[in-house]
């Protein structure tokens, strides 16, 4: 959908600087960038080889003291202002896709559509469903019994969503993720040396504004809850275990697990591949290197340190062991 200069200026917050009835369709690097789409520069130096390209704006800084006849949209952060002039523009097009239900998708009597929503080919909704306004269901997706999805919400081809699963509002589900699925827990039978399963009868809530990527998998809780916090963004290809608790603006890279009971407090940042062991605890602020290991009922503390290796531990430490482990290695 075309928005004009003008509305994404006002959307993004930014100031406006040149004709603001320029149409944009899209955003796009310096490099591939049409006259139907907008740029940005996050220095001075980018500016001019920007105001040269084909691009129909340029979302810039304060920096810029040069007139231009190439219009410009002028913020403190101009690559978070690119960001959000995307996401306006994304919008526009997920609400000129129109609404209603596909002739092949299969929404139990007993399930509610609200208004807006788009619910595509071969889909199949539940009994006692929720789906809220503005929100799209894509190719294939099943969802499950009791599933309460918000408003403005958009499931890619294929996402499955097991029964009684909650979504917030302005979540967006990549395509083969499983959300609420029965979490892995067995107790043996010491005699007979089988595994019988333990009762997976929890629920999985996904607050607003979380983001979990394709094939991301995540458990409902066994007797209780999993929960995944506001603004959380979640990479492709993670395994969250039953009963865990992930805080508020979380970011966790891909191919990282949680075993159960793992607990992430707000604004912690996860490298690839972390992997955390059950009751483990890592409070806020904490940043774990990519492929770091974290013990069984460890605490991880300290707002900003980050911790590497297995088992993590602070930066510093592990590179000083890391030159250590070399300096013997030189020895022998």
């Amino acid at each position: 959908m075309k928005r004009s200069l003008r509305e994404i200026a006002e959307a993004v917050g930014a100031r406006l600087q040149g004709d603001g009835s320029v149409e944009i369709e899209g955003v796009a690097s310096i490099e591939s960038a049409s006259p139907r789409d907008v740029v940005f520069v996050a220095d001075e130096m980018r500016l001019p080889p920007a105001l040269q390209s084909d691009a129909g704006a340029v979302i810039t800084g304060d920096f810029t003291s040069t007139s231009s006849t190439k219009p410009l949209l002028i913020s403190k952060h101009p690559k978070l202002a690119f960001a959000r002039a995307a996401a306006f523009l994304q919008d526009g097009y997920r609400n000129s896709i129109g609404s209603g239900i596909n002739s092949s998708a299969v929404v139990h009597a007993s399930a509610r559509v609200a208004g807006g929503a788009v619910i595509d080919e071969l889909v199949v909704v539940e009994e006692n469903a929720e789906i809220g306004e503005g929100t799209r269901v894509a190719a294939g997706c099943v969802i499950g019994r009791g599933v309460k999805i918000g408003r403005g919400c958009l499931l890619y081809p294929r996402v499955t969503i097991y029964p009684e699963t909650t979504l917030g509002n302005r979540v967006i589900v990549h395509a083969g993720a499983v959300l609420g699925s029965d979490g892995f827990g067995y107790v043996r039978d010491v005699e007979s040396g089988r595994y019988e399963k333990f009762p997976q009868i929890g629920r999985l809530v996904v607050e607003d504004d979380v983001e979990i990527g394709a094939n991301t998998t995540i458990d409902r809780g066994a007797l209780v809850e999993t929960r995944i916090g506001r603004g959380t963004k979640i990479d492709n290809l993670v395994h969250i275990g039953h009963n865990c608790r992930i805080g508020e603006n979380v970011v966790i890279a891909a191919q990282s697990g949680f075993s159960g009971g793992v607990v992430v407090e707000n604004d912690v940042v996860l490298g690839g591949q972390v992997g955390i062991a059950e009751h483990a605890r890592i409070e806020e602020g904490v940043m774990l290197g990519g492929q770091s290991g974290v013990l069984p009922n460890k605490i991880l503390r300290g707002k900003g340190v980050a911790f590497w290796g297995t088992p993590a531990r602070p930066l510093q430490q592990y590179l000083k062991q890391l030159a250590a482990l070399a300096r013997l290695g030189k020895k022998r």
